[in-house]
């Protein structure tokens, strides 16, 4: 399957599965296809078919808008080195969850969460230890016995019960001898953090020099300015003057091309979708030939200059944008 018929399947998916979808992100840089939001539920979803194609540098993004706009990053996949992603498993690329477009399927359409990730060594599943320890003890069975009946040692028991996961070899034998289940789900749609291990979320990138005014400017207005690297946007801007409204940001900045234009209908998409507004500040004009494209506010650079007082910043910004949707 052609990636394009893959991203195409997995965004019907997700429409299917009552999210709204954003504009595919059609125009470069890109680190995600689609964002796309169900109640509280706010994904960024990129589609690749072998997901060793998804670089560290990607991968920082990813996890660094999820930390700006409170999404979950997730990949898409069907391959992994010279083997089929298994459905069901959750694995890892740069500490963002992958996955089969199957377990995608399960997990949003049928409501039943993958139970087993990969890790080195193999294949693991969360156990619930209290429950573990319950049933051992119910049965009058010491920490030595049980480690027998596994075939681990008496520590490895310990430490199950303390919370430590099992192989899935382990965690089928316990179901087996109590004649229950044990695991717990992988809660993908959290980032799956209970299982990931992964360094803490990046730093971002070094400002643009060319975007140093913008983002002095909006700092000066109360919005804390994270540059981006590899998104449809150059910068999340997270209000720190009025954070009870959460007038948070997406921005663009360049001269009003018509690449300039896509881009700004993009953002008023992702916009929609992630409940933020969109700005695209633009070079060359006194005024702007549009005020909006597609919900994004159009804010020229000489407006922008023109503007002493922060507030009508924020007014511009306003009146010229959609205004956020509810989660």
């Amino acid at each position: 399957m052609s990636r394009k018929a893959l991203v195409g399947n997995v965004t019907a998916m997700l429409a299917d599965a009552d999210f709204l979808v954003s504009d595919r992100c059609a125009v470069r840089p890109k680190s995600f296809d689609v964002a796309a939001r169900r109640g509280e539920d706010l994904l960024l979803v990129k589609v690749l078919g072998n997901v060793d194609a998804f670089d560290r540098a990607t991968g920082a993004e990813m996890r660094r808008l999820g930390e700006y706009l409170s999404a979950t990053p997730i990949l898409v996949g069907m391959r992994t080195r010279d083997e089929d992603i298994k459905p069901g498993v959750v694995y890892f690329r740069h500490g963002v969850p992958a996955i089969h477009p199957d377990t995608l399927y399960d997990l949003l359409i049928e409501e039943v969460p993958p139970l087993i990730y990969a890790a080195p060594g193999g294949l693991y599943v969360n156990i619930d230890g209290d429950t573990v320890a319950d049933e051992r003890r119910e049965r009058g069975w010491s920490l030595g016995r049980l480690a027998e009946e596994l075939g681990v040692s008496r520590r490895t028991v310990a430490k199950y019960e303390d919370g430590m996961n099992a192989s899935v070899e382990v965690a089928v034998e316990l179901e087996d001898l109590f004649d229950r289940p044990f695991s717990d789900p992988v809660r993908v749609m959290e980032g799956a953090e209970e299982v990931r291990e992964a360094d803490p979320t990046p730093e971002p990138p070094e400002v643009d020099p060319d975007d140093e005014h913008v983002y002095g400017v909006l700092s000066r207005a109360g919005f804390a300015v994270h540059p981006t690297q590899r998104a449809p946007f150059t910068a999340v801007g997270e209000d720190e003057a009025e954070p009870r409204v959460e007038f948070t940001l997406l921005t663009g900045h360049s001269p009003f091309t018509r690449t300039a234009q896509k881009r700004a209908k993009l953002m008023g998409s992702l916009g929609r979708v992630t409940g933020t507004r969109a700005v695209y500040f633009t070079e060359g004009d006194d005024e702007p030939k549009e005020e909006t494209v597609d919900g994004t506010a159009i804010v020229t650079m000489v407006e922008l200059s023109r503007a002493d007082d922060p507030e009508r910043i924020r007014e511009l910004i306003r009146e010229r944008s959609d205004e956020p949707a509810e989660a």
